[in-house]
């Protein structure tokens, strides 16, 4: 596929000469060769009103119909084959393998909700019916199911160029909503949203969606994403990335004069509890696991685990030297541009100056354009829940181990955290047996506890919860991944005393979608309704 740096405006193209940027390829430096240009505001604008325009239909289409939409875009994206995969190696910087399985994660999200679209009961129906006998005041028939959101705008990642990107976890719920989107890519890999933008303007084509139902917007500064946010056409706002940019997004959507909701996932420094009886048992075992979350991807990870506490013990200070030296084995990639570098070195310098804080392993700088080069430090509890700093998230390959002399302490340090996105304990049974005060603390801290493994892995399915309480993300009710997702861009609708013709089908007395509703406080399929 020939670049060409253009912008998609519903199933039209447009490159004004505005501002010029270039993607750099994070390995080797180079500039890569096409030009993309800073959105206008005529652009946004327009990409906004084509998607309001496309709402009014789509919002319409049935489920099967949207489902096969999620599926052609899937399609489409493999069709793409390895050019996709080398554009978004040249990008990004990250390895061909895990991209390849960053695109298998894509595709299977959009199937995910594509089978949750085809069975329908996401909708939530509730059907009370009516009882005219009833005194002193007659029931009314009263009924309720979630409908879309309207126009949606959705934020690339850097992190994810493919799975939280623009055919990402974010676009294929609020597609599957029956929202139309308008995606701003990551300036990072703009080749390779291109791509993949053409891949769903080409599935929206196919399926006889209507044109406005996806645009794409190019830009690297503030002004493209903040005109998104702002338009007062937009409903809702699905943003992963730093804690700095979501939260400009959140407030600006809240002094909006119709304020609308911005689902952001801000980052998470993912706390890792080694409990006495794990720690024992398998210390090493622990140790190298950890490393490798930890240095997975060069860190660049949202549930990197960015901190681990344990008690003081001779086997914490064996550990503690064993994923030291592990850590100073690894030689990490490349960091994903420029910025996030920086960030990187320039936070690793701070915890290294840091009192308390002392380097229990550092590795290889990475020959990259962009290095990064993994660190291990540590300190005591009382320095940590002292210095706000060290509860930082720093997004790279680095972590910091924290050791508390008591169990008071240990817990003191868990009431301490902020909200993130997942918690890990290292635990036998019996440890979650004596342990119990600290799953109570950590249920209200996180979205998603994990035992005996480590946080970096995201499961795409039904149960999943990757979210948390502030400040991981803006909505801790919520889930980015997962099918949940897709309640994020829905909204509960009434009908009373409607006519039976004029009723949704999902509401309709013979139920002729076969979904599960709840009629009258009980969950059934059945299809007469008297």
């Amino acid at each position: 596929m020939q670049l060409t740096g253009e912008h998609i405006i519903a199933s039209n193209f447009s490159k004004t000469q505005s501002e010029a940027f270039q993607a750099m390829n994070p390995m080797s430096g180079e500039r890569l060769a096409t030009t993309y240009y800073e959105a206008t505001s005529q652009e946004i604008d327009k990409a906004v009103v084509k998607a309001e325009e496309a709402f009014r239909i789509y919002r319409k289409k049935s489920g099967k119909e949207r489902a096969a939409f999620l599926e052609k875009i899937g399609e489409e994206i493999m069709a793409l084959g390895d050019e996709l995969l080398d554009i978004c190696e040249q990008e990004t910087g990250l390895p061909q393998g895990r991209l390849q399985g960053e695109r298998a994660r894509t595709v299977n999200q959009l199937k995910l909700f594509a089978e949750l679209l085809k069975e329908g009961s996401w909708v939530d129906a509730r059907i009370d019916t009516a009882d005219p006998d009833r005194t002193p005041l007659p029931k009314p028939d009263i009924r309720q199911m979630h409908i879309a959101l309207g126009p949606v705008g959705v934020f690339g990642a850097s992190n994810f160029p493919l799975a939280f990107s623009v055919a990402g976890g974010d676009t294929a719920s609020a597609l599957a909503a029956g929202c139309s989107i308008v995606v701003k890519a990551h300036p990072s890999h703009p080749g390779t949203s291109e791509m993949v933008g053409r891949a769903i303007v080409s599935a929206a084509e196919i399926t006889g969606m209507p044109e406005g139902v996806f645009s794409l917007l190019q830009g690297r500064t503030p002004f493209v994403g903040m005109s998104i946010v702002n338009h007062p056409l937009i409903k809702a706002i699905g943003f992963t990335g730093s804690f700095r940019g979501g939260k400009a997004l959140f407030d600006a959507a809240a002094k909006r004069e119709e304020p609308i909701p911005v689902y952001a996932e801000m980052g998470s420094i993912n706390p890792v509890f080694i409990l006495p009886g794990a720690l024992k048992a398998r210390r090493s075992q622990i140790a190298e696991g950890y490393v490798n979350s930890v240095t997975l991807g060069a860190g660049q990870f949202c549930t990197n685990p960015g901190v681990v506490f344990t008690l003081q013990s001779e086997e914490a200070t064996a550990f503690m030297q064993q994923a030291g030296d592990l850590i100073a084995k690894v030689e990490t990639g490349a960091m994903l541009n420029e910025n996030i570098g920086k960030g990187y070195q320039d936070q690793t310098k701070k915890f290294g100056q840091a009192n308390g804080v002392k380097v229990l392993g550092q590795g290889a700088t990475s020959k990259m354009a962009v290095p990064s080069q993994a660190y291990l430090f540590s300190t005591d509890v009382r320095n940590f829940l002292n210095t706000p700093d060290l509860s930082e998230e720093v997004f790279g390959p680095s972590s910091l181990v924290v050791a508390a002399p008591t169990r008071e302490e240990l817990l003191q340090a868990a009431e301490k955290l902020e909200g993130h996105l997942t918690a890990t304990l290292q635990a036998t049974e019996e440890d979650i047996e004596d342990y119990g005060d600290l799953i109570a603390i950590l249920e209200r801290k996180v979205g998603r506890l994990l035992v005996n493994g480590f946080p970096t892995g995201v499961e795409v399915c039904h149960s999943m919860v990757h979210g948390g309480p502030f400040p991981a993300t803006t909505d801790a009710r919520t889930t980015s991944v997962g099918t949940a997702a897709i309640k994020r861009f829905s909204r509960p609708v009434c009908y009373q005393n409607f006519p039976p013709f004029a009723l949704p089908d999902e509401l309709k007395n013979e139920n002729p979608l076969g979904i599960w509703r709840l009629l009258n406080g009980q969950l059934t399929k059945e299809k007469s309704i008297s």
